[in-house]
């Protein structure tokens, strides 16, 4: 259970939730809603719901937002979204998974590859980059709540298959797609609620990246990340901390 991984999802880049909280906020409403939809309105019943209300407070949206999302499935909201995944590459060679919700397709396909070709990007069919990935679980805890070895000890009681404590802010463990709850679950009767617990694309490779292309792409998936419509962006690029800092990562 050894691992060191250095990408990172754009969502998670400093600064991003709080310049773009009124929009994460929004994003988290509607797969809230659309999780308890589609099982029980309870989180406790319903495992979607669970991850989908543990991002929401990993980003400090408001317990009063988190149940209204969840009363507005209850009520019968007559809102249907469609899940979407589109798959491409950005500047680079970078492989890109972008995940939607969306209550209008063609909109939401216009936009997409839209963005992709104005920002130096292209968008190919289904299995295009998906078979560069890995789906798994991913959960999280801040370094500050707990050691790295009590957490592994932890982690391997619980089933994981992997943690990583290598980054600077958060442990990383990861799980199979099928196991995710379970494990999670099994942690935090160990050592507590996890900050974050959901299902991952995670890159088999990462591809390095220079300045230029590395800025070009950031814009990318910002723009990526404006749209309503665009729930998560993942990706296979390695950047180093120098070029981070010169492109204002």
């Amino acid at each position: 259970m050894a691992g060191h991984s250095k990408f990172k999802n754009i969502m998670h880049r400093k600064g991003a939730q709080d310049k773009k909280r009124s929009a994460m906020f929004s994003k988290l409403s509607r797969e809230i809603t659309v999780a308890a939809k589609m099982g029980m309105p309870d989180p406790d019943m319903n495992p979607r719901l669970r991850a989908a209300v543990q991002a929401a407070k990993s980003a400090s949206m408001p317990k009063d937002n988190i149940q209204r999302a969840i009363d507005k499935a209850v009520g019968g909201d007559d809102e249907n979204y469609e899940e979407i995944r589109y798959e491409g590459f950005g500047p680079g060679g970078v492989a890109l998974i972008v995940e939607t919700l969306t209550d209008n397709r063609n909109r939401t396909n216009t936009n997409v590859r839209t963005i992709f070709s104005r920002n130096g990007g292209n968008v190919g069919g289904p299995g295009t980059v998906t078979h560069g990935f890995n789906h798994v679980g991913l959960i999280t805890y801040k370094k500050d709540a707990i050691g790295a070895d009590r957490l592994f000890e932890a982690a391997l009681e619980a089933g994981a298959d992997d943690v990583d404590s290598s980054g600077d802010e958060e442990h990383e463990i990861y799980t199979d797609a099928n196991a995710l709850h379970e494990v999670a679950k099994a942690l935090e009767d160990l050592v507590g609620e996890p900050e974050g617990a959901k299902l991952y694309w995670k890159p088999m490779e990462m591809v390095e990246m220079e300045e230029g292309a590395a800025g070009t792409l950031f814009k990318l998936i910002d723009a990526l990340d404006d749209d309503d419509d665009v729930q998560t962006v993942y990706g296979n690029y390695d950047i180093s901390d120098e070029i981070m800092e010169k492109i204002g990562g």
